[in-house]
């Protein structure tokens, strides 16, 4: 059995690596909110357990074996915020802290009867994929809402799920999964992105837009077209 620090640091090396592309020290440290000096005993170990590969001064990357592990903690935590969601009624900004706690502890067969009872998801409350039992995981690159021009259409299809006090302000501008959106208009100089939710609109900072994921649509369309 893997300590549960030791499959939090696999699982947010590779979050790290699908979101940044390379995985460093620091950017674990920050992630973690741990110390460097924590951060680089633990890589240690990892590579002497040949679950990364890791040289000094060099990014993090995970082994076959790691990231096997990786996928089957995240398959954990993603089906777990489901469950939490659409069986206990918790909302989409309280199931990131329970599974983080659970995700350690369920069994595979628990893990099992809870896909099969959300009747085999493939993605999370927040929209990310869900890996499959056999260690694969489909991933599908859509564009920030903060990206888009002035009069683009869009569908949420992702939204970035470490802030709770964000998903909550997502959720009360109707800026959930499947929402179709219109931007109205960018102010300049870095201001805020104008959108369209419904009849209401809504003045989102860029801090905010970056954490929207979307998926463009034509005008008016009920299907999505490829985003450029």
């Amino acid at each position: 059995m893997l300590s549960a620090a030791i499959q939090d640091y696999l699982k947010v090396i590779y979050k790290v690596h699908r979101e940044a592309g390379k995985v460093t020290t620091s950017a674990l440290a920050e992630r973690l909110s741990v110390s460097s000096a924590s951060v680089t005993n633990m890589i240690k170990k990892l590579a002497e357990m040949r679950l990364v590969k890791h040289t000094p001064y060099k990014q993090v990357v995970l082994t076959p074996a790691g990231e096997k592990i990786a996928l089957e903690i995240l398959r954990h935590h993603r089906l777990l915020e489901l469950y939490l969601a659409e069986v206990m009624g918790y909302s989409w900004d309280q199931v990131h802290d329970e599974a983080e706690k659970l995700e350690h502890v369920i069994s595979e067969e628990f893990e099992e009867r809870m896909s099969a009872a959300l009747g085999h998801p493939s993605v999370d409350p927040h929209g990310h994929p869900i890996p499959s039992t056999d260690g694969k995981i489909t991933t599908t690159d859509h564009g920030r809402l903060s990206d888009l021009p002035s009069g683009s259409h869009a569908v949420v299809r992702r939204v970035d799920d470490r802030d709770a006090d964000c998903l909550r302000y997502l959720e009360q501008r109707g800026l959930v999964l499947n929402a179709r959106v219109e931007v109205i208009r960018r102010e300049p100089f870095n201001g805020p992105v104008v959108v369209k939710v419904g009849s209401d609109e809504h003045h989102l900072g860029l801090e905010v837009a970056r954490r929207v994921f979307v998926e463009k649509t034509a005008p008016g369309a009920g299907e999505p077209v490829s985003a450029s």
